[in-house]
């Protein structure tokens, strides 16, 4: 790693939701308490949205009724410093319609036990991502050799 550049790049929309959709667990940022708390999730996209299942008696629950809600995924590869991160912001809705929660229900697989009955959308309002890569550093010029 110590011949490498490190840089750092935007990621585009659409390169962003395709991480997202190759992903299965997130975390979300909501408020509680006027702190604000991070809980991991399983999650799916559907429909331009980042869609979830909680119980009922949870945070998550409580703040996503018109809530604003921040989502992230990211990879980090340690030993070379790299990785990449996107992150959706938006305003939360409760999912009520049958048939949507039934497909979410398909495309989510949860990890927590307990009765999953809140379903959430997250609309892809505001998504954005950034990649660390490493880059082959460009060897200097070595000075001509004067010894002629």
């Amino acid at each position: 790693m110590s011949d490498d550049v490190l840089s750092l790049e935007l990621l585009s929309r659409s390169e962003c939701v395709r991480l997202l959709t190759g992903a299965q667990v997130g975390r979300v940022v909501l408020t509680a308490g006027a702190l604000p708390a991070v809980v991991p999730v399983t999650f799916a996209v559907l429909d331009d949205a980042v869609v979830m299942c909680t119980a009922s008696d949870t945070r998550l629950a409580a703040a996503a009724d018109g809530g604003m809600l921040a989502f992230e995924i990211d990879e980090v590869d340690l030993p070379s410093r790299t990785g990449w991160s996107v992150v959706v912001t938006g305003v939360a809705e409760l999912v009520m319609d049958s048939l949507t929660r039934s497909r979410i229900r398909g495309m989510v697989v949860p990890w927590a036990p307990g009765h999953l009955d809140v379903f959430i959308r997250l609309p892809l309002t505001v998504i954005t991502g950034r990649r660390i890569v490493a880059e082959a550093a460009v060897p200097l010029p070595q000075p001509a050799d004067s010894t002629t």
